[in-house]
């Protein structure tokens, strides 16, 4: 049976679907996640999200005046979140690269807060800064790296987050394992390890999954 590892809990409807495939996954989390308290930020023109855990974070504020704001964000399950919550979502993208794009076509003189993590990529920050345009940074939640040292093998490892590659790296080695990413960022953080990376054809964890799965079949 094909064994592979999980960097993080999968649900139980992606469970069953790798189980019906005939493979044998164990999950394990890499990476924790918690909200973390701010005080009433000054709003600028458009709210921007890169996470889902951005907007938990922000909804456990109880900052009513968010909900006033339009909003610019990264990623499927971002919007639906958003969008669950009774935000405005005008523009949403797969990648903040794609983001900084419609931002330079459309809202070049409009201002920003940006609600992120205490570990983020700085594309859309260094845009900002570089075009000089108002924005006020928001840190909404941190994560923690959960490393942690992987004696079974597995014939592939699935990622979810570049965080969740360097977690996964501090105590293990990738070698000839499959590596499945569920982006181009994550991807990129391991590039200079393996060229044996698959990646999902959307950044969500159902396409991580069905990348796998797809790669069995043909087989």
């Amino acid at each position: 049976m094909i064994q592979i590892l999980s960097t993080k809990k999968l649900s139980k409807i992606l469970r069953k679907r790798i189980s019906t495939a005939g493979i044998s996954c164990v999950e394990k989390n890499f990476i924790k996640t918690s909200s973390l308290p701010f005080d009433k930020p000054e709003l600028n023109d458009y709210l921007i999200f890169t996470s889902k855990k951005a907007v938990k974070s922000v909804l456990k504020s109880k900052n009513k005046n968010v909900f006033s704001k339009p909003c610019l964000c990264v990623g499927e399950k971002t919007k639906k979140k958003l969008l669950k919550n009774k935000f405005e979502v005008i523009e949403c993208t797969d990648y903040a690269a794609d983001l900084i794009k419609i931002i330079d076509a459309k809202y070049k003189s409009n201002t920003f807060t940006f609600f992120c993590g205490n570990i983020r990529r700085n594309t859309i920050p260094d845009y900002l800064q570089q075009n000089e345009i108002k924005y006020n940074e928001i840190t909404a939640y941190t994560t923690t790296l959960k490393p942690r040292l992987i004696k079974k093998k597995y014939e592939a490892v699935l990622f979810y987050s570049p965080s969740g590659v360097n977690s996964f790296l501090e105590h293990n080695s990738i070698e000839d394992k499959i590596c499945f990413c569920i982006g181009t960022t994550t991807a990129d953080a391991l590039k200079d390890k393996t060229d044996k990376i698959v990646l999902a054809s959307q950044p969500t964890i159902e396409n991580v999954i069905t990348a796998v799965l797809n790669y069995y079949q043909r087989k």
